[in-house]
């Protein structure tokens, strides 16, 4: 069945020629965010090892993981082709040399076709650019950047350390290097009302970004946000919510935009809240279903169309 967005999945399988999947790799790297005294110990939502860091196998070299997670998609999903996507924390946060060593490791593994590079605005100086840039002309490349809001009060709360223009001034230059950029955000994120959700989309659409990641939020133990959750702080969405506001996102978002996540799944030992997103077939489901009953796509509500935009 077509789907009313553009996922990101298919596009890979079109481009390669079969399945592509990502295998999360940890280099070891950490985040300015928790080095800082101010913000110690880094963003509320952030679990010790790292936000997606279950299941990696952390103990291997960059190239074992990358065998070890090939090994597993191969039996699990017949995957074909594979992308190193370095995940736990902030992997541009080191010296240019030392990122250089763990990418080109990564990509000499055996039908490796790309990389994808998670990490803050803030951790995006000029020659991680410049070296990033290299990465993008030689193989399949994506910067993923953590934004998670387009609102510096919302920021300032979860204690990311940077606020939006920071975001801005460094996508401003990685567009400048011509890079693939996904963008993650956050819905539900305590105290922001449906309408400041919903600018974050028109934000993204204005700037156009080649793909998004929707986080659904989720509470984890060990975390500040799930100490101030189980004192009864914030609310979080119910599934039905959280599906409306998703749709109600995603229309608003530039119909060229990629979907690479449309909802969060923390491991389940560790996951307080909510429980439903563990059914996430189910809330998959729900969205599809959601758009068929309102007759609507990705970008139908778009602000920011140009002449030849379908």
């Amino acid at each position: 069945m077509s789907k009313a967005y553009r996922v990101y999945s298919q596009y890979l399988k079109q481009r390669f020629g079969g399945r592509v999947h990502k295998i999360s790799v940890d280099a070891g790297f950490s985040c300015p965010n928790r080095e800082s005294s101010r913000h110690a110990p880094g963003c509320l939502f952030c679990e010790p090892n790292g936000s997606g860091s279950f299941g990696i196998a952390r103990r291997l070299s960059v190239a074992e993981q990358v065998e070890h997670g090939k090994e597993i998609m191969v039996r699990k999903y017949k995957a074909k082709y594979f992308m190193a996507y370095f995940q736990p924390f902030s992997n541009t946060y080191a010296p240019v040399d030392v990122l250089r060593s763990c990418y080109d490791e990564a990509l000499a593994v055996a039908d490796v076709v790309g990389l994808a590079v998670g990490t803050r605005p803030d951790c995006l100086a000029d020659d991680v650019l410049d070296l990033l840039r290299h990465y993008h002309q030689r193989t399949y490349f994506w910067l993923e950047v953590g934004v998670q809001s387009c609102h510096d009060q919302t920021l300032e709360f979860l204690r990311r350390g940077h606020d939006y223009a920071c975001f801005l001034d460094a996508y401003g230059r990685a567009r400048q290097r011509g890079l693939r950029i996904c963008v993650h955000v956050i819905l539900g994120l305590p105290h922001e009302t449906h309408e400041q959700m919903l600018a974050t989309a028109d934000e993204m659409a204005r700037l156009r970004v080649d793909g998004i990641k929707i986080h659904l939020l989720h509470i984890l133990k060990e975390t500040v946000l799930g100490k101030l959750y189980e004192q009864g702080e914030f609310e979080i969405f119910d599934r039905d919510s959280y599906v409306q506001t998703v749709v109600d996102f995603m229309e608003r978002l530039h119909p060229d935009t990629m979907i690479q996540r449309l909802t969060g799944d923390g491991p389940r030992d560790i996951l307080l809240a909510p429980r439903w997103s563990l059914k996430k077939w189910e809330v998959l489901n729900a969205i599809d279903e959601e758009f068929i009953r309102r007759g609507t796509r990705q970008g139908s509500r778009c602000r920011y169309l140009s002449t030849g935009d379908v």
